[in-house]
């Protein structure tokens, strides 16, 4: 009786089977995008292929679309789709496609001059991006000659073809998780006006020499988690902002960043330049920063405000680079001051309509709890006018000031910026010129190998009151 009942179970497993699994072994919500003409070839375009896996799996009520393990497969701009998992098996590959002619859909609208878009979704639900194989942007593809710290850009006016790796825009519900995303000539991961997604154990790995290859842009988005993620980037690591081309999506808010590890030769972690609106409710903890030209900054250059924002349990080192890249080692930097004004090219894009010139916002409640940072330079904290940057406060942060690098030191940064870039001035270890309600408790400033001709002192306020010394 008990060889019957087994027998007869076998015999019912099969004969659901065949209903449940295609003929490659996959369930019928797994869409391998072979199966619709995609081709492991460095001469053929995927994109169609994989467009078409994508809408099938979509039009029959979403499920997973898997790239194979192994293999490389070239491909031009695609669109996701709502309830749609692509699915990168081990050792697989998608690469852009090197032609600038294919990449016409902007990144940002109407201005045409910040790269287009290559894998991108609107107004979707259900976004995910998961397994353990590669996006590769293909970044020097897009380069202009190398330097000894940087690519060149190539010349361009008001039309810039470089590919922003995944662009997502007015999505709910998405998951990128484990995936290793590289080689981007732009921005890499772009969320604007997105609401409850969540960034986990990914591996962002691009060429320290490309410029604007930002590592992941939280643009106008709500209710977003990055957690575990190593993120090595020319220009920011994690970027909050408020682009003035998607001013409908409203504040950027309740962020949380933590377990992370970042190398940046610009500002590895960033909140702004770009703000007409509010950045608030913020949290960065439990996070390393190594060999970066600034480690943690807030950099308002608009009419938008700054609020609610912690930083928690950080290592942070800097080291000065040239002036190809925004910043001076800062491993804290704290700023709000107008931007440049417009020229032809700027203004409709970085100020608000019809307007050539901007204003800048509020700096406010920003706390720096238990941070330790090696440096070549000090913090600096200013704003054009001391009501700007207030009640800041600096609990238990470490500040030791060395010397590795052969740049020229003595100077801070403050561009973009109306006026003069650059203050110069000793190293301090906190510079303070223009803000109010600032308090420092039980921080720490040691000179673990800076020249004595450089080192100015501990302290250095100017333009500033309400100093607290705890």
């Amino acid at each position: 009786m008990k060889h019957f009942l087994r027998n007869a179970f076998a015999s019912a497993v099969l004969a659901i089977l065949p209903a449940a699994c295609s003929s490659s072994g996959q369930s019928n919500d797994d869409y391998n995008i072979t199966d619709f003409g995609a081709e492991a070839s460095a001469d053929v375009d995927n994109a169609e292929a994989i467009q078409k896996a994508i809408d099938e799996c979509a039009d029959n009520g979403g499920g997973r679309v898997t790239v194979p393990a192994g293999k490389t497969f070239m491909t031009g701009p695609f669109h996701l789709r709502s309830d749609v998992e692509i699915y990168l098996a081990p050792g697989s590959r998608l690469l852009a496609n090197p032609d600038e002619s294919i990449y016409h859909e902007s990144a940002f609208r109407a201005n045409e001059g910040e790269g287009m878009m290559w894998i991108s979704g609107q107004d979707l639900h259900g976004v995910s991006i998961t397994g353990t194989g590669t996006i590769d942007g293909n970044g020097v593809a897009f380069m202009g000659a190398e330097l000894e710290d940087s690519y060149e850009l190539k010349p361009v006016t008001t039309f810039d073809p470089r590919p922003h790796v995944l662009t997502l825009i007015n999505c709910e519900k998405i998951n990128i998780r484990d995936i290793t995303i590289t080689g981007s000539a732009y921005w890499t991961v772009h969320l604007v006006g997105c609401y409850d997604a969540a960034i986990t154990d990914i591996s962002l790995l691009n060429n320290l020499k490309i410029r604007n290859g930002d590592g992941i842009d939280l643009d106008h988005s709500r209710k977003v988690r990055i957690s575990g993620c190593f993120i090595e980037s020319g220009d920011d690591c994690i970027c909050l902002k408020n682009r003035r081309e998607f001013e409908e999506y409203g504040p950027c808010r309740d962020i949380v960043v933590t377990n992370c590890i970042m190398t940046s030769r610009s500002c590895a972690v960033k909140i702004g330049s770009e703000n007409m609106d509010s950045i608030d409710h913020v949290l960065f903890s439990n996070c390393i920063i190594r060999n970066s030209n600034r480690g943690i900054g807030i950099q308002n250059r608009d009419e938008g405000t700054v609020t609610d924002v912690t930083f928690a349990n950080m290592s942070v080192e800097c080291l000065y680079h040239s002036d190809v890249w925004w910043g001076k080692a800062e491993p804290i930097y704290v700023t709000s001051y107008p931007r440049a004004r417009g020229n032809h090219k700027d203004a409709g894009w970085r100020f608000p309509k019809g307007a050539t010139e901007g204003s800048c916002g509020e700096v406010s409640r920003i706390n720096f709890v238990n941070i330790a940072a090696l440096s070549e330079n000090g913090c600096f904290i200013g704003g054009d006018t001391p009501d700007k940057v207030r009640d800041i406060t600096f609990r238990d942060v470490d500040l030791r000031l060395t010397r590795v690098t052969g740049w020229p030191g003595g100077v801070y940064d403050k561009r973009p910026c109306d006026g003069e870039g650059f203050v110069m001035a000793p190293v301090y270890g906190f510079y303070v010129d223009g803000a109010t309600d600032i308090t420092f408790d039980g921080c720490q400033v040691t000179d673990a190998g800076l020249p004595a001709s450089e080192f100015g002192g501990n302290y250095k306020t100017i333009n500033s009151s309400d100093i607290k010394y705890l």
